[in-house]
């Protein structure tokens, strides 16, 4: 019989009272959470063992969040949820052109944080199983042009799904972090739909939206530039002014 392991959790902040009520509560949760006060004990912590998922305090002395997570996303693409002030939008905005999954503002509340941590969770295990949520019978390739097994014509690269990366024509892979993932599986869904940020939203992380409403548009860009041949010209994902975004599948050869 499997037992299945706990996932592991690193919070990083440089509070300990911050730090003894998340790994009491959350390892009550069933999380398996390690604690680090900064940057440095972080980079232990990562030394010793992975983790399955970050929560990152943006505001620390030293080494902030924000620089932890460039540092992090140079060589990772493990989830990060960043520790906002309550109301600070800058963060929240600075956060999200970094790359974190998700952000959630002090003060939390525990019952909360626990959906967002599990919701994050499950996302990364459906990508990682390769999966199309509510994709039915229908083929991949059905859905989207496919010139290669398992690669999707994306702008100048090549999307490969199951192993969340973009495939340069040299074929040198780019990773993607969880939050990329789930929009481009949204796009990849619905091709030709002009969708709302709402929706967007409603579909990448199975909840409505927030009040923070550039969330989307802030992902969006981060991911033209990775895959628009001119990101200040998109083509492939493209806006559609006062309604929303509309994936536009490049036309293969018949």
């Amino acid at each position: 019989m499997t037992t299945l392991r706990p996932p592991r959790l690193i919070v990083v902040d440089d509070e300990e009272g911050v730090r003894e009520t998340l790994a009491d509560y959350l390892g009550q949760q069933g999380f398996d959470v390690r604690t680090a006060e900064g940057g440095r004990a972080l980079d232990a912590h990562l030394a010793a063992g992975p983790a399955d998922l970050i929560m990152l305090d943006v505001n620390m002395p030293g080494e902030d969040g924000f620089a932890i997570a460039r540092r992090l996303r140079a060589s990772s693409s493990v989830p990060i949820i960043m520790v906002t002030a309550a109301g600070d939008v800058i963060d929240r905005v600075v956060g999200l052109e970094i790359g974190a999954d998700d952000y959630v503002a002090k003060p939390f509340d525990l019952r909360e944080l626990h959906s967002r941590l599990r919701a994050v969770l499950r996302r990364l295990k459906r990508g990682s199983q390769g999966d199309l949520p509510n994709a039915g019978p229908v083929a991949l390739a059905d859905r989207v042009p496919s010139q290669r097994e398992g690669l999707i014509p994306f702008g100048k690269v090549m999307l490969d799904l199951p192993r969340h990366c973009l495939v340069a024509s040299d074929g040198e892979r780019q990773r993607l972090t969880l939050m990329e993932i789930d929009l481009l599986r949204v796009f990849v869904e619905n091709p030709h739909r002009v969708l709302s940020r709402e929706r967007i939203f409603e579909l990448a992380h199975g909840r409505t939206t927030e009040p923070f409403n550039r969330s989307i548009d802030i992902r969006i860009t981060r991911l033209r530039r990775k895959i628009e041949i001119d990101p200040a010209k998109p083509e492939i994902i493209r806006t559609i002014r006062g309604v929303g975004y509309l994936f536009a599948p490049p036309e293969t050869p018949a």
